[in-house]
C-alpha cells in the first residue's frame, strides 16, 4: 500500500495551546489505523526557495493509503486545515525509480558543468 508524507504547514504566527493539543490527539485517533509514523513537530526551521510567506513548516506524519484520494481525505480532518494547510506527497521509494530518471537528468545539466 502507497505511503503518504503529510508536510503540516502553521501559520508563522502560531502559538500551541492546549486545546490546539486536543485537536491533535483527536485526529491522529482518527487516523491511528493509517498512520505509519505519527511523526514529529518542527520548531526550529530554515527555508531555501519559494516555499510562501504565512506559513512555515510545522511537521509531518506518514500514513498509508490506498490512493492520493484516500490521503487527501484522511487529511481532511486536520486541525490546521481553518488556518493552515497539509501538504501530501506520495513517498516513492528510489529503489523503484528507472535508472534515467528527471532527477539523474537534473544532475547531468547543472548549471556551470558546461
Amino acid at each position: 500500500m502507497p505511503q503518504y508524507l503529510f508536510s503540516f504547514r502553521t501559520p508563522v504566527d502560531d502559538v500551541p495551546t492546549p486545546d490546539g493539543r486536543a485537536a491533535w490527539e483527536a485526529f491522529f485517533s482518527a487516523i491511528s489505523t493509517h498512520l505509519d509514523d505519527i511523526g514529529n513537530p518542527i520548531f526550529t526551521r530554515a527555508s531555501v526557495g519559494a516555499v510562501g510567506t504565512d506559513t512555515a513548516l510545522g511537521g509531518y506524519s506518514i500514513v498509508h493509503a490506498d490512493d492520493l484520494d484516500q490521503a487527501r481525505r484522511l487529511a481532511a480532518d486536520c486541525p490546521l486545515i481553518p488556518r493552515g494547510g497539509v501538504e501530501i506527497g506520495e513517498i516513492t521509494p528510489l529503489t523503484t525509480m528507472q535508472p534515467a530518471t528527471a532527477m539523474d537528468e537534473g544532475a547531468a545539466r547543472r548549471p556551470g558543468d558546461g
